[in-house]
């Protein structure tokens, strides 16, 4: 199974630069989120916590603490653990097709108008059947 590091990756990657890491924590958030109302699954195994400025993977958060901006090459290649698929590949696509025109802060505030979020306790796991259960009802 892929891990938050293959994915965050693979956005950068695909974006062509550096993002802010508010941005990066979001988009790492929906692409979970409509992987598990697609296709059922989760996309890696991390979870998210929520935190005021809305949803954050503590792993990812850990690699880029301090920073306000992260860029692929950021990431070692020893935290990677598996290629993405095409099915993957094609959900983080639509994710950045979709979310890409926003800004962190956007997507923060976006968060906090959603279920999932608002739903627990600050600090607390976002549990991924309450993610799946909201975007799937979408």
């Amino acid at each position: 199974m892929a891990n938050v590091f293959d994915v965050a990756k693979y956005i950068l990657d695909s974006i062509g630069g550096r993002i802010s890491t508010m941005k990066l924590q979001k988009l790492c958030y929906y692409s979970q989120a409509w992987t598990l109302a697609w296709d059922g699954e989760p996309l890696f195994v991390e979870d998210f916590l929520r935190w005021d400025n809305g949803p954050v993977c503590k792993q990812l958060f850990d690699l880029h603490k301090g920073e306000f901006y992260i860029a692929s090459a950021m990431i070692p290649q020893n935290f990677l653990s598996a290629p993405l698929t095409d099915e993957q590949i094609g959900n983080i696509d639509r994710v950045i097709e979709d979310y890409g025109q926003y800004s962190g802060a956007e997507l923060s505030e976006i968060t906090h108008s959603e279920a999932p979020w608002r739903n627990t306790a600050k600090d607390q796991v976002i549990s991924k059947e309450a993610i799946k259960n909201y975007y799937s009802a979408l």
